[in-house]
């Protein structure tokens, strides 16, 4: 299936080492999947948990649809995930372990359906996202000298 991504999280992969993915479903209202059709989706400051044997994302920011009227559901609520309890057992294991989190990498489209790639992450010091950076930039540097070189 074709993967149209709509928003993804800028600073999931600066603040945490990704160290597994899974794909979940998103429980949405029909302005929210309308609203994300438009693009009005913010991942920034969100992030997933497990409450009561269900995972659910919190902080993810829908804007309200403009022709929504009183259909519209507040931009910030929190949302399920669908996950079957396999997955949810072994991301509670997970989690359990420490500094372990389920930090939202990317929502995007699968057909009709809009999936949520979720990363297991753990987070980072800030000694690593110094020397992310200086990799970065030095990687930067090479690509430029052989730019002028050819």
């Amino acid at each position: 299936m074709s993967r149209k991504i709509i928003a993804t999280n800028p600073v999931a992969k600066h603040n945490y080492t990704i160290i597994d993915t899974l794909e979940t479903g998103i429980v949405l209202s029909g302005t929210e999947i309308k609203s994300i059709r438009n693009g009005k989706v913010n991942l920034k400051d969100s992030y997933a948990n497990i409450k009561n044997g269900e995972a659910y994302i919190y902080g993810m920011h829908i804007s309200p649809y403009e022709h929504g009227n009183i259909f519209n559901k507040d931009p910030l609520r929190d949302r399920k995930l669908l996950l079957n309890k396999h997955e949810i057992n072994k991301l509670i294991g997970l989690i359990k372990q420490k500094g372990y989190s389920l930090v939202p990498i990317s929502l995007y489209f699968s057909g009709n359906f809009v999936k949520l790639e979720l990363g297991i992450g753990k987070g980072k010091k800030l000694y690593d996202k110094r020397e992310d950076i200086a990799k970065k930039d030095a990687q930067l540097r090479i690509q430029k000298e052989f730019g002028k070189h050819l």
